[in-house]
């Protein structure tokens, strides 16, 4: 038998040493995950573990201390109030995405929309399509994703959702150029995390996203904004006017994602917005033709 605080402790070292951003958070969540626990705090509950369990946690932590993500080792992450299945081949939901929600959410608020029509392009697990459905009362969301590796874990996803109770999204297989033409001039809100990494970052990104979140969810071109350019296109065709839109983009685009939507044409109130580490983050706007 091994104390779990001495297990911990060790992990949380290890972790350190190898990079990891957060090395005492997740030791405690492997802990909770081969303990068969709900949450962190029922490691408190706990002295001892025994040798299979310890041999499992460790295995965890070398994984980790090798930068695997920690959502692909539990294989879930947790996004607002919602809990999403993730692995390979689908790009990991991150905390600053919670801001872009909670602006689409408040947004719906604020229109006095009873029962918006939404589209989340790029979706990806489903992470802010799901999220919608969960925290705006009669929304009709639409999620549409190209990879078919990313949909696999979106239609997982979304039997877990409905048997959770929430309203059912409709997935959509295919990229953001032509999608959802039926829906042409009716959308109230399109939101969208498309990639948004440019080609002469690659420098950038953590082991965790650059070798295990799958390419097509990162890379953008040369300036990061390819897909957002794709994105605003979609949007102006599929929002009716007075229609919003809300696209996440890298910390380094908060003028140039913005000047795209200001240079196109037909949009007003682009604005950006910051998320809760004080980065910019998501530009919004509003469709007025």
């Amino acid at each position: 038998m091994t104390r779990l605080r001495t297990a911990l402790s060790a992990a949380t070292e290890r972790l350190a040493a190898a990079g990891v951003a957060s090395p005492e958070h997740d030791a405690r969540a492997l802990a909770v995950h081969v303990l068969g626990f709900a949450k962190p705090s029922d490691l408190l509950m706990v002295d001892d573990v025994e040798p299979d369990q310890l041999a499992a946690f460790d295995d965890l932590v070398a994984q980790r201390a090798a930068r695997v993500p920690l959502q692909h080792l539990t294989g879930s992450v947790g996004f607002r109030y919602i809990e999403l299945e993730v692995g390979p081949g689908v790009f990991v939901p991150r905390p600053e995405t919670e801001s872009v929600v909670q602006w689409a959410v408040d947004a719906v608020k604020a229109e006095g929309w009873t029962a918006p029509l939404c589209v989340d392009l790029c979706t990806g697990s489903g992470t802010m399509a799901f999220a919608l459905a969960n925290e705006v009362p009669g929304a009709v969301v639409h999620a549409v994703e190209r990879d078919e590796g990313a949909l696999a874990w979106t239609r997982r996803n979304a039997e877990n959702r409905v048997r959770a109770g929430d309203p059912e999204v409709e997935l959509h297989l295919g990229s953001v150029e032509g999608c959802l033409p039926e829906l042409d001039g009716q959308v109230d809100l399109v939101v969208s995390n498309p990639p948004y990494v440019a080609t002469t970052e690659a420098h950038i990104p953590d082991p965790e996203v650059l070798d295990h979140d799958p390419g097509i969810a990162l890379w953008a071109g040369e300036d990061g904004l390819d897909v957002v350019r794709l994105v605003e296109q979609a949007a102006r065709r599929l929002l009716k006017p007075g229609g919003l839109v809300v696209v996440e983009h890298s910390d380094r685009q908060g003028r140039s994602a913005p000047a795209l939507f200001e240079a196109a044409g037909g949009w007003t109130q682009v604005q950006d917005h910051r998320d809760a580490a004080d980065r910019d983050r998501y530009v919004t706007a509003r469709w007025s033709p």
